[in-house]
């Protein structure tokens, strides 16, 4: 099993292929298991792809204090830290993101952090702000306990976590991780990531509504959206071969720098014809 040792624990990971380096990030209930399916098709479009469980998800290590670590303010930064030690210990450099939902939240603030090892941005289903508190969210959006799932369901959390399926899918549910506790908005940092990005929404997340997507590519420099229609959440799973498509149609049209600026002023956020977007 190929791990590495990052502050202390023990990180999961796994490389497939040969190309350009891309990241994928799963989200706040799930592994790196989640992206299997996609994988063969990324490699075969000429990335090499690094899959890796976040600290205390799947295979890598919790360390005896996740459960404080889950719920401090000092998650999200802590998350960007193991990868910026991932990323060193295996010689990477400049990659490319895809992020699922809390995992879209680590590319972002990766991305906004280091924007000079960032050479794309994909994200899908992230929120951008909360109305309410994240504790009231997750207790309204995730009623039912673990033992009251669907056999299916909590066999796939079993397959990603193993024994820990249980303890985890509790915590994601009621507290804590990437959204935080409290009110969460992601919009102050968005200024800050200078490459170029594309936003991947569902028209029906059973959690976030489809303006949240909008607010996320308003206030990207050099972001692009994708509205996935009749979809929900999970659109790596729902419509894998779309979620693919509007992937590789994005990279290459930055391969051919064929994206067009958005319309200036107004509301429609940063304006992208004078960023300087990284390519």
């Amino acid at each position: 099993m190929p791990y590495l040792q990052i502050d202390g624990r023990r990180l999961f990971y796994q490389i497939h292929g040969q190309g350009e380096p891309l990241i994928l990030m799963h989200h706040g209930f799930a592994s790196c298991a989640m992206w299997d399916h996609l994988i063969p098709a990324l490699n075969q479009a000429g990335f090499q792809v690094l899959a890796y469980d976040r600290r205390g998800y799947g295979q890598s290590d919790p360390g005896e204090d996740f459960a404080a670590f889950y719920v401090a303010d000092e998650f999200r930064e802590h998350m960007v830290a193991d990868l910026v030690g991932l990323l060193d210990s295996l010689g990477w450099d400049k990659i490319h993101f895809l992020g699922h939902c809390e995992g879209g939240i680590t590319a972002i603030d990766f991305a906004a952090a280091l924007p000079e090892r960032v050479t794309s941005l994909v994200v899908s289903s992230v929120q951008t702000w909360s109305m309410v508190d994240m504790f009231t969210f997750n207790r309204e959006k995730f009623p039912k306990s673990f033992a009251e799932l669907d056999p299916k369901l909590r066999e796939k959390f079993q397959k990603w976590h193993g024994e820990r399926a249980e303890e985890l899918y509790e915590m994601g549910r009621t507290k804590g991780g990437a959204y935080g506790v409290g009110f969460f908005n992601l919009r102050p940092k968005l200024p800050l990531v200078k490459c170029p990005s594309l936003v991947i929404y569902p028209d029906r997340s059973a959690l976030f509504d489809v303006e949240q997507g909008v607010a996320l590519y308003r206030g990207l420099p050099c972001g692009e959206l994708a509205v996935m229609p009749a979809c929900g959440h999970n659109t790596y799973e729902y419509q894998p071969g779309e979620y693919l498509r509007l992937f590789l149609d994005f990279h290459q049209r930055q391969r051919e720098r064929a994206y067009l600026p958005r319309p200036r002023g107004g509301s429609q956020g940063p304006d992208p014809t004078q960023a300087t977007c990284a390519t």
